[in-house]
């Protein structure tokens, strides 16, 4: 089976206090961190016994999950595999990097947002360096709100060439024509983002060959649509895997409309649809520099 896999256990603190996100500076108990922890490593383990199967695994936590050590080591753990393609997670970069060292840069990669004022701007363009320097694939982003946008042009013009910089609409946010075109001046493949794709109906790869999967091992075609498909530690999900159309009206998320047969982003993001990193990248205006 070639399966891809959506992660999203009970993980639900964040260390950032973000005002457009739910889940800021939320902590979670030392029971809920615990049952993370094991869930988690339920997973892994589930996981690493596939080895008939070619795996894909996204880890989309609600809070920021490299700041605990049940995810790099995961990560970690997965990149090792030879029957994981890819494992990456969505992250804020606020963790140290050195982990990574362990980690096989041929397959670990990581999804990282840009939060102007929640961390410096230096200390994230220098995480960004430290990537760069360890060889492991990322994408760094930001929310496209008015008060990031002069955040994101000067992280665009200071990141190098081949890192792409993608902006996500703000949810409940209307963009003017001109205001689109100059986020698209950002990130030229923002037009994907700014208004939800109609999606009722329409053929979608989750389902089939992508999949959610909470910490209880439940699984649903992806984050969006609450139907279960079966149980991953039981096997009964595979019987359910077929194609199937989309049935809610739009999908406004990256990680959902991504997968959507309709558009063409498997092919804009050839080899690194996990973490958000288009085959041809869009170069920015000046040279890297961490100085910037």
């Amino acid at each position: 089976m070639d399966l891809t896999l959506l992660y999203r256990g009970p993980l639900s603190s964040c260390d950032f206090d973000c005002p457009y996100c739910p889940f800021a500076k939320r902590r979670d108990s030392r029971e809920r961190l615990r049952a993370d922890r094991a869930a988690l490593e339920r997973f892994t383990g589930w996981a690493a016994g596939q080895t008939d199967d070619r795996l894909r695994v996204l880890f989309t936590p609600w809070g920021e999950g490299l700041v605990r050590s049940w995810y790099r080591r995961a990560l970690v753990e997965l990149s090792r595999l030879p029957h994981v393609e890819r494992v990456a997670i969505q992250t804020n970069l606020s963790c140290r990097t050195d982990w990574l060292e362990e980690a096989d840069p041929e397959s670990v990669a990581l999804w990282c947002t840009y939060h102007p004022g929640q961390t410096p701007y230096e200390r994230f363009l220098a995480k960004c360096g430290e990537l760069a320097e360890r060889g492991v694939r990322y994408s760094v982003g930001v929310v496209g709100l008015p008060e990031h946008a002069e955040h994101a042009r000067r992280l665009r013009a200071a990141l190098p060439a081949h890192v792409y910089l993608w902006v996500n609409a703000a949810e409940g946010h209307t963009y003017t024509d001109a205001e689109a075109a100059e986020w698209t001046r950002i990130d030229p493949l923002f037009p994907y983002s700014r208004h939800p794709h109609r999606s009722a109906g329409l053929p979608c790869r989750t389902g089939e060959s992508v999949i959610s999967v909470d910490g209880e091992g439940t699984v649903r075609r992806c984050h969006f649509v609450k139907a279960e498909l079966g149980n991953l530690y039981d096997g009964s999900y595979r019987a359910a895997l077929r194609p199937r159309a989309c049935p809610l009206a739009v999908c406004d998320c990256h990680i959902g409309y991504v997968h959507l047969e309709t558009l063409p982003l498997y092919d804009v993001f050839a080899g690194g649809v996990l973490e958000r990193i288009p085959a041809k990248v869009h170069p920015p205006a000046v040279p890297w520099t961490t100085g910037a």
